[in-house]
């Protein structure tokens, strides 16, 4: 009767929250029969019910330590509802039963064990603790006969913290008379004799006679007991602690070993199951957060936004966690307010549903920027603490270059930033730094490969190659892939024939060729040129190099590709640093450092947990560069978000620049690697941009606004819109709809908002919305977040501008003629060469990464607004073969920015008291 209940209950909550079902964990140590036989008892029942349980199974090697790790992660899964540690443990290894009973968390404690379920048992709370099954089992057995209870006189035999003296507090709180009898009990028979409800768990083998019992009486046997049987084949049989074939004759009610307390108790797990599920639905709304958010305390003028990071305490970050639902297991933290993400969580969750992706880009901006990062954090903001939606903000990692350059932080601005600011745009949990080993690795593995090949001998190089140690010499997995590529199938180095001593040894770096630079993540013009190698220990080997700026690094961009450990180290493997002088790509595999550089980037790859102002949870993972890359932030980031926050939540990501470099290369590179697609476009304008296309005077980072952008212009505004209809064009070519989001300043009138509102509709945005959110935080982008709601719910006919098998040259030209507006293209001598080179080395499939200036939609960066009919001249193409696109280079650019006369270090300070940073971001 009871597991039909259970089973009609579970389908009433499979019917009403559709894919939740309760979650039974088992944890067992070691090996035993008898332990095997019960846990495969309550898998049966589970199953028949509809529980989703769980076997986990330590072996017996286990110690105290790994049975506590296992129930922490237990303790955190969310979708286990009732967890049980199946006693006793059995392990070769000293385990403290209590301990491991108290680590489970009360609420999860379906077996009634922990101290604190006892304690409130034993303090009559019953509505508010789990009761033991056994003695919950027994007490359903007795209301089962319809006998009254309360004023009954009771008696237990059998103190245990299993049976007896849960047992005695649950009748004493349904009102009997309760005796416990015990091993030192002188007068049990008489004791028994005056029960009308007698619970026997002494563990004794027929000990209470028939003769003993009231006539009437109710007698619950939980007695398992093996006497010698020579009838049975195995010589023994099983009896209860009560004398059963006597009692059966005095008793009204007794139950029968075996068959009667054991079926119960399994039944009364799984009913403990059942009641912690629903105690969960009642409050959690499945798919829906339990989230705390931060309420703001808005100041006019706006503070600086280190002042207003600095005004809120952030929450714990296992907190966050914990709230979007991972578990303690898949958390790294680095200190109180951040924390990696294991990979793990993106297994575990890879059934789970995607939610709503959205990507943030902008009109052609000032060099001042037009808020994007700013709108993101509000966007979130907005959708979470006060819509109540699940959603993730995922962003990129911003450079120190520009921390302490011209540009300062990017956490976003005024009331929408990602806390704490200053921990965000230093150096956060080290994947820079990382970036940085790895890339100067590969950079002296290059230069040291030419010297010794200019130094030594075949024979020379292939001994200290391939060493022998200790009387054996051996390949590397890494040298038998070189081998496979060079066509030669042999394992055994002694095998080799001289000619193929050779071409394994000798990559013949061609140093004219080499692409591969050093960085360095400071802006240092100094280092854009240098030369290389001018100590006597070099013999003469020197060559003109660079240094870049670490975000523009490949590796960077192999990081936001990836989309697992796998993926990223085959991609490390790909990258191709210089061509030999037979023009074959050499490659970071070909330098054997492959496995050392996924080594260096092994804990880069897990994206970083932060929270916002109002507490929305944000990851900040990768940062490559916006024109020689794709300037995005990871795809791994944007997949474990989009598990995380379920089928109706929304994660918002930012693209780099404007919309016709960040967000054509979102659509056209890291969608097509990904996977993913897109349901939403917000589109950031703002007055003063629009103004400047208009033919405003130019904008200049440090100078005060000409008084065009501080009075009303409608007619100036008006001509300026034509960047605005181009960008909602470029992204409805991609078949998604766009929500234009009109960033507010304060100098803008309620007449010039209203026109770019008007005319981002009539140019085919979805809607078009005034935001006031970097004064107001979330709450001044309700609206935009409304309109992305709705936006998100209209089809999206996501498709490619083009296909990656078309020659490259026709993949550069649709790039400048449909997004650019340009008549047609012109390819320089050393374009057309690469062209040629890298469709002959294979690598004419791979997409195109456009690194034009973020200033203009065409080469020129004076030319505003949307000009069309201009020729793109393609100065050079180079190849990120291992982030898997050639980037054409449109003009003349720096992949080492340098320092202004006034940097932005000179506002920055550290408190030698309270250790806090001071100054401006």
């Amino acid at each position: 009767q009871v597991r039909e209940r259970l089973k009609q209950q579970v389908a009433e909550m499979k019917e009403k929250f559709p894919g939740f079902r309760p979650g039974l964990a088992i944890l067992q140590v070691g090996n035993r029969d008898d332990s095997n036989l019960y846990i495969n008892m309550k898998l049966k029942a589970a199953a028949e019910i509809g529980i989703s349980a769980n076997h986990i199974k330590l072996p017996n090697t286990a110690t105290e330590a790994d049975v506590l790790k296992c129930i922490a992660s237990l303790n955190g899964d969310p979708a286990v509802h009732g967890f049980i540690v199946q006693l006793p443990l059995d392990s070769d290894k000293p385990i403290n039963t209590e301990k491991i009973t108290n680590a489970v968390a009360p609420e999860k404690d379906v077996d009634g064990l922990s101290s604190i379920n006892a304690g409130k048992l034993s303090r009559g709370d019953l509505g508010d603790c789990f009761i033991p099954c056994t003695p919950k089992g027994c007490m359903e057995l007795i209301r089962q006969t319809g006998i009254q209870v309360a004023g009954k006189r009771a008696v237990v035999i059998g103190r245990s913290k299993i049976v007896g003296a849960p047992m005695h507090d649950l009748l004493l709180w349904n009102h009997a008379t309760v005796t416990t009898c015990h091993s030192k009990t002188s007068t049990l028979a008489e004791e028994v004799g005056k029960a009308d409800i007698l619970v026997v768990a002494a563990g004794k083998a027929e000990m209470v006679k028939g003769e003993w019992i009231k006539p009437g009486a109710i007698v619950i046997d939980c007695g398992i007991n093996h006497v010698p049987d020579s009838t049975k084949a195995s010589g023994k049989r099983v009896v209860g602690d009560v004398t059963y074939s006597t009692a059966k004759e005095k008793a009204s009610y007794i139950t029968p070993v075996p068959g009667g307390v054991g079926p119960m108790t399994v039944a009364m797990l799984m009913q403990s199951t059942v009641e912690s599920a629903q105690r969960f639905l009642e409050k959690f709304q499945p798919g829906k957060w339990n989230i705390q958010y931060n309420q703001l305390t808005l100041k006019m003028p706006v503070p600086s936004d280190i002042e207003i990071s600095q005004s809120y305490i952030p929450k714990a970050i296992d907190q966050v966690a914990k709230e979007v639902g991972l578990l303690p297991d898949e958390v790294e933290l680095y200190g109180q307010t951040k924390a990696k993400v294991h990979l793990s969580a993106l297994k575990r969750l890879k059934n789970q549903p995607d939610g709503k992706y959205i990507v943030v880009t902008g009109i052609t901006p000032t060099p001042l920027g037009e808020g994007k990062s700013t709108t993101t954090v509000g966007l979130v903001q907005a959708l979470g603490a006060h819509l109540h939606q699940n959603v993730f903000a995922c962003v990129r990692q911003p450079s120190q270059g520009p921390t302490f350059g011209i540009k300062g932080g990017a956490a976003g601005g005024g009331y929408c930033q990602v806390i704490p600011m200053e921990e965000f745009n230093l150096h956060l949990t080290g994947d820079i730094h990382a970036i940085t080993a790895a890339n100067n690795l590969v950079a002296a593995a290059v230069d040291a490969r030419i010297f010794h090949e200019l130094t030594q001998t075949d024979e020379a190089l292939y001994n200290r190659l391939v060493p022998s140690v200790n009387g054996v010499r051996k390949f590397s997995d890494i040298q038998i892939r070189r081998l496979q590529k060079l066509g030669i199938n042999k394992t055994d180095p002694a095998a080799l024939t001289k000619g193929e001593v050779n071409l394994f040894v000798r990559l013949d770096i061609d140093p004219g060729t080499i692409t591969w630079q050093r960085v360095l993540d400071t802006n240092d013009r100094f280092l854009r040129k240098i030369t290389i190698g001018q100590s006597p220990t070099e013999k003469g080997f020197s060559r003109m190099a660079q240094f870049d700026i670490t975000v523009s690094s490949e590796i960077m961009a192999v990081l936001a590709l990836s989309d697992g450990l796998d993926d990223m180290k085959k991609r490390l493997g790909r990258m191709v640093v210089a061509s030999s002088k037979r023009g074959e790509p050499i490659t970071a595999d070909d330098l054997g450092v492959t496995g050392a550089l996924a080594v260096l980037m092994k804990d880069a790859i897990k994206p970083n947990l932060m929270q916002t102002l109002e507490g929305t949870p944000v990851f900040v993972h990768a940062g490559p560069f916006a024109n020689i890359a794709h300037g995005n932030s990871s795809v791994l980031a944007d997949k474990i978000a989009l598990k995380l926050v379920g089928k109706e939540g929304f994660v918002v990501t930012e693209a780099g620049f404007g919309a016709d470099i960040g967000m054509e290369k979102f659509f056209n590179i890291k969608c097509r690697y990904s996977g993913l697609r897109p349901h939403v476009v917000v589109l950031v304008a703002t007055v003063r941009a629009l103004k400047m296309h208009g033919g405003g005077p130019a904008v200049t980072a440090g100078v005060p606004l000409p008084k065009e952008y501080m009075e009303e212009n409608l007619q100036l505004l008006a001509k300026g819109c034509s960047n605005l209809n181009k960008q909602i064009q470029n992204a409805r070519m991609f078949g998604v709809p766009v929500v234009v989001a009109v960033n507010a300043f304060k100098t803008d009138t309620k007449a010039e908002l209203a026109l770019v509102v008007q005319l981002a509709k009539e140019a085919g945005a979805f809607d078009a919305v005034e935001c006031t959110h970097w004064a107001e935080g979330g709450k001044g982008a309700v609206a935009l977040a409304q309109a992305v709601q709705r936006a998100s719910q209209t089809p999206s006919n996501f498709r490619f501008l083009y296909n990656v098998e078309l020659p490259v040259i026709d993949k550069i030209r649709l790039i400048a003629q449909q997004i650019y507006g340009a008549r047609d293209i012109e390819l320089l001598p050393e374009a057309q060469e690469k062209v040629a080179l890298y469709t002959k080395q294979g690598f004419g499939n791979l997409p195109i990464c456009m690194a034009k200036t973020h200033l203009s939609l065409s080469h020129d960066p004076e030319q505003k607004g949307a000009p069309t009919g201009f020729i793109l001249p393609i100065r050079d193409i180079r190849a990120s073969v291992g982030a898997g696109f050639l980037y054409p280079l449109v003009g003349t650019m720096s992949t080492m920015p340098g320092l202004p006369t006034r940097p932005c270090f000179y506002d920055i300070d550290l408190d030698p008291v309270s250790g806090a940073v001071n100054g401006l971001f």
